[in-house]
């Protein structure tokens, strides 16, 4: 379908979910390539200060509402990106039910929009799709070992929904659909209680507490960094034709808990050692994306290794917390904040 011409300043983008860790990023990036991007967001998980670098730029908009919610854009849209949803077991458990309504209400809305505009619609899905899996590494054609009722499938199967919402627009010619499965992401912009295991290890050792890590740490995770993500997200949208199926996006090099935890002790001056707790329910015990997919269509791979990326991750997490702790009142009790639940799987 030919796109509209928008002039010199390109194209005109929604970012659902664009004040969060991923989607601030995201917005940057589009703002950066000549777009002009409206971001949508509930600012449920998302927060305002992910985006205060962008406020003042001309061509940026913030829309403050729940994807749940009928969506209606006034200005025409050439392309819809879908982040909306609580990507870290903590915050999506919160409220399973809400968690589930954005993943299969929130995408219905956002594709009529996209249906409507004739926009190209990305949608953000994750690793979560492949469960505890049975195949390693999780290629697209893997369907799976889910818990359908377990405390993580408000999400799972949520996302799993989106994903038959999404390839049923496809196949029935309403909207140019793309599928980005997503694996573990980290960098900048991530909240310090979000529960997702690098955040939690590098806030773990700036506060100089114990390392958390659920059964015996042996269990596997890919990190990708978010700018390499980010590049991927966008080579998909403008990919074509429609690649007609979802792509894996995620390094797919591969580390333990225990050396994840080893190496954020070695990039930081603290007092923090290592203890173990019962794993949770459902936790997967390898994650690894393979993305021959995603280099054969997209030509993309990601470019940042872990040890690199820590580095600026760490950084901002220390800015974060310094921050944090000057907001503080006089005279008030500083007590111990609340130990985030942890995911070895995010």
């Amino acid at each position: 379908m030919a796109r509209r011409n928008r002039g010199s300043r390109g194209k005109i983008i929604l970012v659902a979910g664009g004040a969060g860790f991923v989607g601030s990023h995201l917005c940057s990036a589009l703002l950066s390539a000549g777009n002009r991007v409206i971001c949508l967001d509930s600012y449920l998980t998302g927060s305002p200060a992910n985006l205060s670098s962008l406020q003042d730029n001309p061509y940026f908009t913030v829309v403050e509402q729940d994807v749940c919610d009928e969506i209606e854009i006034d200005e025409p849209l050439d392309c819809v990106y879908n982040l909306a949803c609580p990507a870290s077991p903590p915050s999506y458990q919160a409220d399973p039910i809400h968690t589930m309504m954005t993943s299969v209400t929130g995408t219905g809305n956002l594709l009529r929009l996209a249906e409507r505009h004739r926009a190209v619609f990305l949608q953000a899905s994750t690793s979560e799709i492949y469960g505890d899996p049975l195949e390693h590494p999780q290629q697209e054609d893997y369907w799976g070992h889910v818990n359908c009722t377990g405390p993580r499938a408000c999400y799972d199967e949520g996302k799993r929904a989106a994903e038959a919402l999404c390839f049923d627009s496809l196949r029935a010619a309403n909207v140019d659909v793309r599928v980005a499965r997503i694996f573990n992401t980290y960098g900048p912009y991530m909240q310090p209680n979000d529960g997702r295991i690098v955040s939690n290890f590098i806030v773990q050792a700036l506060r100089n507490e114990p390392l958390t890590i659920y059964g015996s740490g042996e269990q596997t995770r890919s990190f990708c960094y978010v700018s390499d993500l980010v590049e991927g997200l966008i080579r998909l949208m403008n990919r074509q034709p429609n690649p007609g199926g979802p792509v894996n996006l995620g390094n797919p090099g591969e580390f333990t808990v225990i050396e994840l935890a080893e190496l954020v002790l070695s990039k930081i001056a603290t007092a923090s050692t290592i203890v173990h707790v019962p794993l949770p329910p459902d936790d997967p015990q390898r994650r690894r994306p393979d993305i021959a997919r995603a280099r054969t269509l997209l030509d993309w791979q990601p470019k940042v290794p872990l040890q690199d990326g820590l580095s600026p991750t760490i950084a901002w997490f220390q800015s974060a917390l310094a921050k944090q702790r000057t907001v503080r009142r006089p005279g008030r009790s500083r007590r111990r904040p609340q130990q985030p639940v942890l995911s070895q799987d995010l």
